[in-house]
């Protein structure tokens, strides 16, 4: 059974394509919608593509390498490239390796794939990165430089974005954007802006756009795109009340993490008590070395009704706890999975795998979709309509 947001193609009015590497369960593909035809879906994980062609087919996914994949696998040409690649070297809890490192290191099979598209002629009008805002960061923003570098080498003028899904989800889920449109085309005035906007450029942004040589600064835009809208879910509106995959602990588990609570965090659960009313938060318990061999455990809490950002399995501060207080009376309880799903803006047809943490690790390395949906109808869809230069090259000549 394919997702329902398949749409068949139709001759008579063809929808623009893309490619979509990195794919996972095609999260990015959800996110634009109908909208947009795939055209080739990538992803190395044997797991995150048995959930692709449960939900998508098998039409579109090649699985394996993508440094292995040539132009000569990719069908056509596509309008848009879209590319969530690995963040674990570039993330604040990885090792630093950067991308130098072997998984975020894959970005450069991608470029290698673009680069062979240029030589062809089949460049991607639009190429779409994402990732988390340590790329912003890493080696000290010389990764960061090196992706500008990279797709000013491919041809491309090129802007990036912070995009919390805290707008659109509530889940706390800031990432990276960084969208880049190729030479031959101008982006339409009312998408460019002349200085950054708050509400998509962290500080962390500013000072690495600020850290650019001269030679790429003079390629670099700041799009400019609508106030982002305010969530109108709360994390509570996206709970079960008893999931099967994920019972509620033990009187003795409870306590044990409120005992690893920081005092902060003991703060707002008091605060919590006292409203009187069923109130429930999100919980995380991290674990670090206790520089004498062993482990520490410690607990945070968030009452303002946000999830904090959801992470795979192996993450740092990777299992998402509940806690729900209604008075004195508190029990605890994993996310379940098809909670977790609702948090990256997945509808309910979605399938999950059937197991838990198969679910948790795709979700967790995934994109929410709202916001892919977001920048699809306010930057990606208005800059296929962008002009080419020759185009407007003939359009100042017939009117002279």
């Amino acid at each position: 059974m394919l997702y329902p947001g398949f749409v068949s193609e139709s001759p008579t009015f063809p929808r623009p394509g893309f490619y979509e590497f990195f794919c996972g369960g095609g999260m990015a593909r959800v996110g634009l919608g109908a909208a947009w035809r795939c055209l080739f879906a990538n992803d190395y994980d044997p797991r995150k593509a048995l959930s692709y062609v449960d939900n998508w087919g098998e039409r579109d996914l090649r699985r394996g390498d993508i440094a292995a994949l040539t132009s000569a696998d990719l069908p056509g040409a596509a309008d848009l490239a879209w590319a969530s690649f690995p963040c674990q070297d570039l993330s604040l809890a990885g090792a630093g390796a950067g991308l130098s490192g072997a998984r975020s290191g894959a970005f450069w099979g991608f470029h290698a794939l673009m680069r062979e598209l240029t030589r062809e002629g089949r460049a991607p009008k639009i190429i779409a990165l994402e990732n988390v805002l340590g790329a912003l960061t890493s080696k000290g923003g010389a990764d960061f430089t090196a992706l500008c570098r990279a797709l000013d080498g491919l041809g491309y003028r090129f802007g990036a974005l912070t995009i919390d899904a805290a707008h659109f989800l509530p889940q706390s889920r800031p990432r990276l954007f960084l969208v880049a449109l190729g030479d031959d085309f101008c982006p339409p005035e009312h998408l460019t802006a002349p200085a950054p906007r708050a509400a998509f450029a962290a500080p962390a942004l500013r000072r690495a756009a600020a850290r650019l040589p001269p030679s790429l600064a003079e390629r670099w835009i700041w799009w400019r795109l609508p106030e982002p809208p305010r969530a109108n879910l709360a994390l509570v509106d996206c709970l079960d009340d008893d999931p099967e995959d994920a019972p509620w602990h033990a009187a003795e588990e409870t306590r044990a993490f409120l005992a690893a609570m920081s005092k902060a965090s003991l703060r707002d659960l008091a605060a919590a008590r006292a409203r009187g009313a069923r109130q429930v938060g999100a919980l995380f318990r991290r674990t670090r070395p206790d520089g004498a061999g062993g482990a520490k455990v410690s607990a945070e809490a968030r009452f303002d009704g946000l999830a904090g950002c959801l992470r795979t399995p192996a993450g740092g501060s990777s299992r998402q706890f509940l806690i729900e207080v209604e008075g004195e009376a508190t029990r605890s309880r994993l996310i379940g999975a098809r909670e977790a799903a609702r948090l990256m803006g997945l509808p309910e047809s979605y399938r999950l795998p059937a197991r838990r943490n198969d679910a948790y690790r795709l979700l967790g390395d995934g994109v929410a979709a709202p916001v892919v949906r977001y920048l699809s109808d306010h930057l990606l869809l208005p800059l296929l309509a962008a002009p080419s230069r020759a185009a407007r090259q003939r359009l100042r000549a017939r009117r002279a």
